[in-house]
């Protein structure tokens, strides 16, 4: 039975952004595994997603507690649009000084490596409390020259070293995390199960960057099927800016000087109400068994694209994770995830060495069996249609 054939060119095609995805995930995974987790996100990205966000940000307290705010581009969007935003209060706080300190964001002046001013320590961690914006040189604009202005001259704004490291489970952090309305920050990759942990421990409304394979962890999807988590807008492959230090295959320098890697599969996670998460999808196909195969080891059907979804199926289907993008939690319900779960409500089958050689690799997915032969597919997520 042929299902799902395409043209030589298409199939050439998807093999490419097949390869391309795949190295660009395999820099994540080397990230991660080296514990190199210090990926600057730019400006352009921030204001990219924070602009969907803006009418939530009014009257907050906004804490970037993995942001050192003399190089965050999250303190910076946030400091030049305090007013506009109608913020609280806005905290920023680093992890010990940065490798790329005075190079991200010139504060006292252009983006070039800059003298330390005021006497910025430069073996502690910092925390910079904005409470009161102004245009301090009359050109009738707020900008990054008036806050350094500020931190000089305005006593309801406060800068000064931490006493601690400025880990974000530290004494100091967990005590401006507790004062804070919403967190916005970009977090180790490898610390991201806990640092999601920490903002479930607090209750707290979030806004954060993370690796998309944090979708499958157990303590994550958990939290995705419980409708407590959930993606933002602008979710795959972004650049960002790294330490001088760093040396991957994905590393190059930019016309201004400064190394940057390309990361795929990186996207927005967040409890803030978003209006795509009530947009509803429309489908155009319908059922027909002859064009999707029936899971071997999971009760439900194998939907390979999110687009071919079919409008008058009930029953549960095997969609990517891709799906996560474009979920509406009034239009389906999630069930679950096909990774290695052996106890699953839906799974109907292991494997055994009996049934193939590979049976460990198919026991960690859903497995489809064409000419006989059994297949094992990526991590699909469980879903169903409500009535």
């Amino acid at each position: 039975m042929v299902k799902h054939l395409m043209s030589e060119g298409e199939g050439l095609r998807m093999r490419n952004n097949l390869m391309a995805t795949k190295s660009l995930n395999s820099n994540l995974h080397k990230a991660s595994k080296a514990k190199n987790d210090e990926f600057y996100t730019q400006l352009v990205d921030v204001e990219k997603e924070l602009k969907h966000y803006k009418d939530q940000f009014r009257g907050k307290v906004v804490y970037c507690n993995c942001d050192d705010p003399f190089e965050s581009n999250f303190f910076k969007y946030f400091a030049v649009n305090f007013n506009a935003l109608g913020l609280k209060r806005l905290v920023a706080t680093s992890y010990k000084p940065s490798p790329i300190a005075n190079t991200q964001l010139g504060l006292f002046g252009n983006n070039k490596v800059l003298n330390t001013s005021r006497g910025r320590p430069k073996v502690t961690a910092n925390r910079l409390i904005i409470n009161e914006v102004s245009d301090m040189n009359g050109d009738g604009a707020f900008d990054l020259h008036d806050m350094a202005e500020q931190l000089k001259a305005n006593k309801h704004n406060d800068w000064a070293p931490l006493e601690g490291e400025g880990d974000f489970r530290s004494e100091e952090s967990v005590e401006l995390l507790k004062q804070a309305d919403i967190i916005v920050t970009n977090p180790p990759f490898s610390l991201f199960r806990e640092y999601v942990a920490q903002l479930m421990e607090y209750d707290k409304k979030f806004l954060i960057i993370g690796n998309l394979n944090a979708i499958t962890y157990k303590e994550v999807f958990k939290l995705i099927q419980g409708n407590k988590l959930w993606l933002g807008y602008n979710n795959g492959a972004k650049v960002y800016q790294v330490p001088d230090s760093y040396e991957q295959d994905n590393i190059f320098v930019g016309t201004d000087g400064k190394k940057y890697a390309q990361m795929g599969n990186t996207g927005w996670y967040t409890n803030l109400d978003i209006s795509k998460r009530h947009e509803a999808l429309t489908f155009y196909k319908k059922y027909d068994p002859e064009e999707y195969y029936k899971y071997d080891n999971y009760n439900a059907i194998e939907v390979s694209k999110v687009s071919d979804i079919p409008m008058d199926y009930n029953r549960v289907m095997g969609v990517p994770v891709t799906f996560l993008d474009k979920y509406n939690p009034d239009q389906f319900e999630i069930l679950g995830i096909t990774d290695r779960d052996p106890n699953h409500k839906y799974r109907v089958k292991m494997y055994t060495k009996e049934d193939s050689l590979k049976y460990n690799d198919l026991n960690r997915r859903a497995a489809i069996r064409i000419n006989d032969e059994l297949k094992p597919v990526y991590a699909r997520l469980l879903i169903k249609l409500k009535k």
